[in-house]
């Protein structure tokens, strides 16, 4: 494995725990407004968020308790634009839809991405499971699983440096190259289960990402997951990543109360919570906004008050290993 780009050593940083955003923030139903996002891109860059993410969501179609739609950009053109308006911030897609989609173009869209960003975009993919899109595109649903396989080891090969990993494309291609090869290693992110074993996930992707539950079962879920990189990946340190619906009440003492795939609580239980899930092995926690707060107002939140002291039990955690290693 050739050295990843700049986006995973961002995100997925040894023995920490690093926080995202998923754009567009707390907005439901109309268009996202470009200038509000692009504000909000900038200040979660200034705070030091780890990534910004984006949705492939292809139709609006009804979804979860509350039978919502999401009305989304595409996600590759939203991120270039989050691209633009940000330094030094990671910028990833969770989860392109890879089923629904030929594979030269995502990854034509992927190296792209990577280049106008310098080395910023990790790429997150997924096997779709809305049966009215996949009749729209006059795609098989039944037959994402093995979908998702073939097109997987096109992108692959197209997002990979090293020349004995490229088959798979110039076979497509007829010995075509898409573009410039790229210097480093793009990552390629499984979201959910995408219709495959643990075992596979373990060892094609560079990490895998689910989503919030009780936090016994995704103890439970990390150690499979573990358990899979032994297995499959000759026991690789692969990162762990959570994603979470996260209503922050304004009272920083209120007790947490169950959402849908998260959480409403205030900010000190919230600190509590990451705390625990990075001593499970979680390396990423992804946030999707919820509640009546202002957006920018959460963030700020969070950029100041969260992410400052995440990084000081780490680096307090380090300083005692450092300390215990001299004395033994």
């Amino acid at each position: 494995m050739s050295e990843f780009n700049s986006a995973y050593q961002k995100v997925f940083q040894p023995k920490q725990l690093t926080l995202g955003l998923m754009t567009p923030l707390a907005r439901q139903g109309s268009m996202a407004r470009i200038d509000d996002a692009f504000r909000q891109a900038a200040l979660a860059d200034k705070l030091n968020f780890a990534a910004l993410w984006a949705r492939d969501v292809p139709l609006m179609i009804p979804q979860g308790s509350d039978n919502s739609t999401s009305a989304l950009d595409d996600p590759f053109l939203w991120l270039a634009g989050l691209a633009g308006a940000t330094t030094h911030i990671a910028l990833g897609a969770a989860a392109i839809v890879l089923p629904l989609r030929h594979p030269l173009h995502v990854a034509k869209a992927a190296l792209s991405l990577d280049r106008l960003s310098a080395g910023r975009f990790i790429l997150g993919v997924g096997s779709g499971d809305r049966p009215a899109e996949f009749a729209s595109f006059g795609q098989d649903l039944e037959a994402r699983r093995e979908a998702f396989r073939e097109r997987w080891q096109v992108v692959r090969a197209a997002l990979s440096p090293l020349p004995q990993e490229r088959g798979p494309l110039l076979e497509l291609t007829e010995g075509y190259e898409l573009m410039a090869v790229p210097q480093r290693q793009i990552p390629m992110i499984v979201v959910g289960s995408a219709r495959q074993s643990v075992q596979w996930i373990a060892a094609q992707g560079d990490a895998w990402a689910t989503y919030h539950r009780p936090e016994a079962r995704q103890q439970s879920r990390i150690g499979l997951w573990r358990g899979a990189l032994q297995q499959s990946a000759q026991g690789a340190d692969k990162p762990f990543i959570q994603s979470m619906q996260l209503e922050l009440l304004e009272s920083v003492s209120a007790q947490p109360e169950p959402l849908e795939l998260g959480m409403r609580t205030g900010r000190e239980a919230l600190i509590d919570y990451l705390l625990r899930l990075k001593e499970l092995g979680v390396g990423h926690v992804l946030f999707n906004l919820s509640g009546g707060r202002p957006a920018e107002e959460v963030v700020q939140e969070l950029g100041e008050e969260v992410i400052p002291q995440l990084k000081a039990i780490h680096n307090t955690d380090h300083v005692r290993g450092s300390a215990g290693d001299a004395l033994a």
